[in-house]
């Protein structure tokens, strides 16, 4: 009785040691970890340990993620749902979710996110939301997530933001918005991103970048802005960035190039702290004798084209000018002789 009395606790210790496995998936005590990829899985298992650190769901065929999918997961640090054929998030799918690090979301068909998706995400400091079918991102959407470091959301179908969408994630370094619809990027869109080191913009339909849209962005030490549609650019633009060091990707845009483009990118190329990492890259779409030469061959080339316009247009108007002078004159003394002429006849 008494040696049985004794195994108790070893029996206890074994029955908390023990932890579900949900079917076809691989679990690993030791690492918390539970592997769930490439099962055909089409819908979430409930019989998850509790104390899992790492779920792996992606490659699956899950279509949707319901209400209340992960509760009682308080331990789940990464959640990995890539590759799933995803199209819907339901309301409070991920509210049990307060300590979750980093989720993963890429490669699937949303094409919206749901008002509450952040509001039990407030510890999350990375997320994955590219290559889906996104139109437009939202401030509810996006309200709690004040420790983001990183958020991607390239290669979706998103064509202007409001602007305060970003207000809450005044941490954020990294923000990736390649292979969009962008077609502006606004003075109101960055003002809360004081940490944003890396703005990936490239790939996008931009054509204009306002004044003030840069300034807010202390931090920043890499500007991708190649694709676009840029064909100028306005030096104080980029002088309103007051960062130590800032790299710029420019290339891949139809360049209007002229003496004005030309002094842009020279004042640029003499501020300190910005570096035009593929300048030589940058080759020409207009005007059609310039169209497919790379600026960095040419660009003094323009501005003395232009000036001999100038000038030649300077000499003309002069000539003009000496010509309508001499005439003014010739006629004066015309009138003064016959004038002269018949003031004698009358003496």
């Amino acid at each position: 009785m008494l040696s049985q009395i004794h195994m108790l606790p070893l029996l206890f210790d074994m029955i908390l040691a023990f932890k579900p496995c949900p079917d076809h998936c691989l679990c690993y005590e030791s690492s918390d970890l539970v592997d769930c990829q490439s099962r055909g899985l089409t819908h979430i298992p409930h019989n998850i340990a509790h104390g899992t650190w790492l779920l792996d769901l992606s490659r699956n065929k899950l279509t949707e993620v319901r209400s209340n999918s992960f509760i009682g997961l308080w331990s789940l640090r990464i959640l990995l749902l890539s590759n799933s054929s995803i199209r819907m998030l339901q309301q409070q799918s991920l509210s049990s979710l307060q300590f979750l690090e980093r989720l993963d979301l890429s490669f699937n068909q949303l094409q919206w996110l749901p008002r509450d998706f952040s509001q039990s995400l407030s510890a999350l400091q990375e997320l994955r939301l590219d290559h889906n079918l996104l139109q437009h991102l939202s401030s509810p959407s996006l309200d709690h997530f004040e420790n983001l470091r990183k958020l991607d959301v390239s290669y979706n179908h998103i064509r202007a933001m409001e602007g305060k969408v970003f207000n809450s994630l005044s941490h954020m370094n990294r923000l990736n918005l390649e292979g969009n619809r962008l077609n502006v990027l606004k003075d109101d869109l960055l003002t809360r991103q004081q940490n944003l080191e890396v703005l990936l913009l490239g790939h996008n339909n931009l054509s204009l970048i306002e004044t003030e849209a840069l300034a807010p962005l202390w931090s920043l030490t890499l500007l991708g802005l190649q694709g676009n549609q840029l064909v100028h650019l306005k030096f104080k633009t980029f002088l309103n960035l007051h960062t130590t060091s800032t790299h710029l990707q420019l290339s891949l845009n139809p360049w209007t190039c002229d003496c004005e483009l030309h002094r842009v990118f020279s004042k640029i190329k003499h501020v300190r702290y910005l570096n035009v990492e593929d300048y030589d890259d940058i080759v020409c779409h207009a005007p059609a004798l310039q169209a497919g030469i790379n600026l960095s061959s040419m660009d003094s080339q323009l501005c003395i084209t232009e000036t001999a316009s100038v000038l030649v247009i300077t000499i003309t108007v002069v000539l003009a000018v000496i010509g309508a002078l001499i005439k003014a004159e010739r006629n004066r003394k015309s009138k003064q002789a016959i004038t002269d002429a018949n003031s004698n006849r009358k003496l």
